[in-house]
């Protein structure tokens, strides 16, 4: 006689394996300073509020899919910025991306339940693992080499043929690396496997230009873009995907009777926010300066980081290895929390992972307490 099958147990969050660790931060004169999470903490642009305010979107329910003007705003982004034409048909707004990611494999698997396989890479974003385990799916790790780039041809022709989607991030988090995203739709397309590109630190690249998948064709790929990073607008929950038409469709009618709506104030503010350019090229800026001056406070320490190819992340190899004893000793000497690199993965073991999104004094103070 088989056993039951066990019910599901959510895992503890990341987040809070660093409690104790923040404990010992928070003690410091000033209290913490909080560079384990990529939360944003300069303001967005007076404009972006304004429009929040004045929207007059309160009483009705929006449109799922985004009001034509986000759409339509989106679309000019991605000309403008990053050289592509997406019609506004496809292109649809969600209530900012890690919901997106969470709910993505579940929904793909009600539209092929003759797979249920959900490929990542090994260096990740938790969601993307997590996404597929909500949704009964095997999460599949795709190896990635000594520079963090996923190895596609890792990926074995069984999990191929089972795989719903693949994920891709660039530039990355945790290791801010940027990878060959034509080679990642050219598997997808090979193997007929959706690809779908996170680019939510697209504004933040440093080595280049921005690079979308959708520079590559729509067909079989989906990018998902976050208003959250460009315009320190997390509270907000406000973001969009686009991409192949029939995908984007599909995903679009099956949201809309989850009640996925992002509120219609904060539509108007997307609208705001997505229109201007300039606080997305000073913010960059000022990521750019903070990671250089995090990387050489962090040098007198002995630890020793190279700037990223893009997003606000510096991805440091930990003294020895030991990962967790140097996010006790930032957290003690310095009052600065950090995170273990294996939140990410195992493949991020013996690293840690600093998000340089403190206002330039705060970080200034974790310099002064290392004096």
């Amino acid at each position: 006689m088989s056993s039951s099958p066990k019910p599901f147990e959510p895992p503890i969050y990341p987040y809070e394996r660093l409690n104790a660790a923040k404990a010992k931060a928070e003690a410091h004169d000033g209290g913490a300073v909080d560079l384990s999470i990529g939360t944003p903490c300069d303001p967005p642009p007076q404009f972006v509020i304004d429009a929040l305010a004045s929207s007059n979107a309160e009483r009705g329910y929006p449109p799922s899919a985004g009001t034509d003007a986000l759409r339509r705003a989106a679309a000019a982004w991605m000309e403008r910025r990053l050289g592509v034409a997406v019609p506004p048909s496809a292109i649809a707004a969600c209530v900012g991306t890690k919901e997106f990611v969470a709910t993505l494999p579940q929904w793909l698997k009600l539209r092929r339940p003759d797979r249920d396989t959900i490929l990542y890479p090994a260096l990740a974003y938790p969601t993307y693992e997590m996404g597929a385990t909500l949704a009964g799916c095997r999460a599949v790790p795709v190896d990635v080499d000594d520079r963090f780039h996923p190895d596609l041809s890792s990926i074995s022709d069984d999990d191929a043929s089972r795989a719903l989607a693949l994920w891709v991030n660039t530039p990355g988090n945790p290791a801010g690396q940027v990878d060959d995203l034509r080679a990642a739709a050219a598997w997808g397309r090979e193997h007929g496997v959706p690809v779908f590109s996170d680019e939510c630190y697209i504004e933040f690249t440093y080595a280049g230009e921005p690079r979308t998948i959708l520079e590559h064709g729509l067909d079989g790929v989906v990018a998902v873009h976050s208003l959250s990073k460009r315009s320190n607008f997390a509270g907000g929950r406000v973001g969009f995907y686009a991409g192949d038409p029939d995908l984007v469709q599909y995903l679009l009618e099956v949201r809309k009777h989850v009640g996925m709506l992002p509120a219609g104030p904060t539509q108007a503010a997307a609208v705001a926010a997505l229109g201007d350019d300039a606080h997305v090229d000073e913010q960059r800026d000022r990521y750019l300066r903070r990671l250089e001056r995090m990387r050489e406070i962090l040098e007198h320490v002995g630890v020793s980081a190279t700037l990223p190819q893009g997003s606000f992340y510096l991805w440091a190899p930990a003294p020895g290895g030991d990962a967790m004893g140097l996010v006790d000793r930032l957290a003690a000497d310095a009052g600065t929390l950090v995170a273990p690199g294996d939140i990410f993965g195992p493949a991020g073991a013996g690293h840690v992972r600093v998000a340089v999104v403190q206002p330039d004094d705060r970080i200034e103070l974790i310099a002064k307490r290392l004096q």
